[in-house]
């Protein structure tokens, strides 16, 4: 297993992914991103989306949320804030770059966070999922979607083979579920509610959390 990416290598990864994401990711990560918007949708109220990239998500979402955009790559946020501005998503309330892993936001401010395609890619992915806790309210849900390692058989020999040369291009295929689950039992303030592929295919799996109404022991 490879260590976590640096920030800096995402970050230079995902300015040039930003011209020709929406052409070439679009409709690769339609399902995973219909899934996470739905069950975010569920949830309603005031949604955060960690790593929003361009915007793609926000024909997912309707009236019955407030979505708060941020991401690492100020050109991917760049191509948000001009889909923003067509005037089309009244929802989505704000668009800034931040790092995931430094939230600039108070204790218990959204009823729900989302990651999309991005657990996987940050530096340290139990900081920003205790980050992605604080900042939910009590009761909220934190919900992921993403290709996490397959861990045994030809898919996973396939991944660990491609892990290397992968993570140039902003991509992980050998992170496994185990970490998230771990993570939620030594945060304390964190339960398991969902785990299940996104059909049709089952290459992506999405994983939801909710936070506890009781405080959380620090992680």
């Amino acid at each position: 297993m490879l260590r976590d990416p640096d920030s800096d290598v995402m970050e230079k990864a995902y300015a040039r992914w930003a011209p020709v994401y929406d052409v070439l990711c679009g409709p690769v990560f339609l399902n995973g991103r219909r899934a996470a918007a739905q069950a975010a949708r569920a949830v309603g109220g005031r949604i955060l989306e960690i790593g929003v990239g361009t915007g793609l998500s926000f024909d997912d979402y309707d009236q019955t949320t407030e979505i708060t955009g941020i991401d690492i790559s100020e050109p991917m946020i760049a191509r948000a804030r001009i889909r923003a501005a067509s005037g089309r998503y009244p929802h989505v309330k704000g668009l800034t770059v931040m790092d995931a892993h430094d939230l600039k936001f108070g204790d218990a401010s959204f009823d729900c966070v989302v990651g999309q395609f991005v657990i996987t890619l940050v530096e340290n992915p139990e900081r920003v999922l205790s980050e992605c806790a604080r900042v939910v309210k009590p009761g909220g849900q934190i919900i992921l979607v993403n290709h996490l390692y397959s861990e045994k058989g030809f898919a996973a020999a396939v991944e660990r083979l491609l892990a290397q040369k992968a993570r140039g291009l902003g991509l992980r295929p050998e992170f496994p579920f185990q970490r998230l689950a771990a993570w939620a039992e030594r945060h304390g303030g964190a339960e398991l509610i969902e785990r299940r592929k996104v059909k049709p295919f089952g290459v992506y799996t999405l994983v939801r959390f909710r936070r506890a109404l009781a405080q959380p022991q620090a992680a």
